[in-house]
């Protein structure tokens, strides 16, 4: 007799497809924000993009959150999506924004793509998630596929050392402050972890307040509405849907995914800059496509039915 508290076959695959569809939405939109950013960079500063985009996002989650009506998270877990915010709302985008001044997109990509083999590494020992060989190969892989996108579109400029550091700074925060939301996911929505680490965020970064205000007065309005875009979608909605898939999967895994960011990014620009991407550019696409699979992919012993379990018969 089957269990009454099995899942049924179209659940199981709703629960395995939606995860991988939120990590797709998130990859497409975080690509796009490398557009918004370009093109929103020469009006405003760092500090005052990642203010604006954390405000408008921060608005947008918050009419969401009051409509829901989610019940307050518990005092530890706001304290851990505080850390969260701060390092990766905060001062990962601050950092990016200020690298992305002084080095050339491909060595930025490069240097920040360390990141999700940092993730991996402390989720592994701080999550106690291990460290399983196809994930730890997968990142290998698709870490090659970012250094040759790297390569193939490096404008030929040299990094110098402040900007090289502050990417590097970047990698750093973007892996702590995942594994710090993947702490308190399993607890509070992913609505609210990614409204409350806005908000926090933003109210840190209001001494950015008086620069913001007149950057926006003196810019175009093609700007302000690239600002605009990068706090609704790449932020308000990407971060939402990284951690509806980050709470349904390991943080070693889902780090892996934005492995293909600068895959996607190269077919944004291509199809909304015209700008047409090296054959050596599509090579790294693919081998981080590969990458990613690999850390997705499922071993199976040899021999063993799809579907049976360790130690029982495949049912009939």
């Amino acid at each position: 007799m089957q269990d009454t508290l099995t899942l049924s076959p179209p659940t199981r695959r709703r629960d395995a497809v939606l995860p991988l569809l939120a990590a797709g939405v998130t990859v497409v939109l975080w690509a796009s924000a490398f557009v918004g950013i370009r093109a929103a960079g020469p009006d405003f500063s760092p500090g005052a993009l990642a203010l604006g985009r954390l405000v408008v996002a921060a608005l947008v989650l918050g009419g969401l959150v009051l409509a829901r009506r989610e019940a307050w998270p518990a005092r530890r877990d706001l304290a851990r999506i505080a850390g969260c915010g701060l390092l990766w709302f905060g001062a990962y985008n601050v950092a990016l924004n200020a690298a992305e001044r002084r080095v050339d997109a491909g060595t930025a990509a490069m240097l920040v793509n360390v990141g999700p083999v940092l993730v991996a590494l402390l989720a592994g020992a701080v999550l106690r998630e291990g460290f399983p060989p196809r994930l730890l190969a997968g990142c290998g892989v698709a870490f090659g596929g970012a250094v040759v996108i790297g390569m193939a579109t490096a404008g030929g400029g040299r990094a110098d050392t402040v900007g090289a550091s502050l990417c590097l700074l970047a990698a750093v925060c973007y892996a702590g402050g995942v594994v710090i939301q993947k702490t308190v996911l399993g607890r509070v929505s992913a609505l609210q972890v990614t409204w409350l680490a806005c908000t926090v965020t933003a109210v840190a970064c209001l001494p950015f307040a008086p620069r913001l205000v007149r950057e926006a007065a003196a810019a175009p309005p093609s700007a302000t509405a690239w600002v605009v875009y990068l706090g609704v979608l790449p932020t308000a909605v990407a971060f939402t849907t990284w951690a509806y898939a980050l709470a349904r999967t390991s943080a070693g895994k889902q780090g892996a995914t934005t492995y293909l960011v600068p895959a996607v990014t190269v077919v944004i620009a291509w199809l909304v800059l015209a700008e047409t991407p090296p054959p050596l550019a599509l090579l790294g696409g693919v081998l981080c496509l590969a990458g990613v699979a690999v850390t997705r992919s499922r071993w199976r012993p040899r021999g063993r039915p799809r579907g049976s379990r360790r130690g029982r018969p495949a049912r009939a």
